[in-house]
């Protein structure tokens, strides 16, 4: 009888560290992919940016329209930082989802296997 408590422990040892691993394994790669997404999406508007002001400037050499343009930028930068913004809060909630699920299943998995053990004594 002891063995099979024993051996009920180690796989429920096992599973809740395959589950905690393979929720840690989702959350690194969806937090990856996100800054990855917004990195690219930064240079991008920021090379955008910059050649607009360069053709704009270039072709027409109106004071106002340069005030135009670094209004423009501004206005882009801010928007940069919004989505940065956004993009670090919803990090935080994928990762306080997975915690929370990882909870979940620790103990609906616990919950399982002692009901087993209490049925089979």
């Amino acid at each position: 009888m002891n063995r099979n408590i024993v051996v009920v422990e180690v796989v429920v040892v096992v599973e809740v560290v395959v589950v905690v691993a393979a929720e840690v394994v989702v959350a690194v790669v969806v937090e990856v992919v996100v800054v990855v997404v917004v990195v690219v999406v930064v240079v991008v508007v920021v090379e955008v940016v910059v050649v607009v002001v360069v053709v704009v400037v270039v072709v027409v050499e109106e004071v106002v329209v340069v005030v135009v343009v670094e209004v423009v930028v501004v206005v882009v930068v801010v928007v940069v930082v919004v989505v940065v913004v956004v993009v670090v809060v919803v990090e935080v909630v994928v990762v306080v989802v997975v915690v929370v699920v990882v909870v979940v299943v620790v103990v609906v998995v616990v919950v399982a296997q002692q009901q087993k053990y209490f049925k089979s004594s």
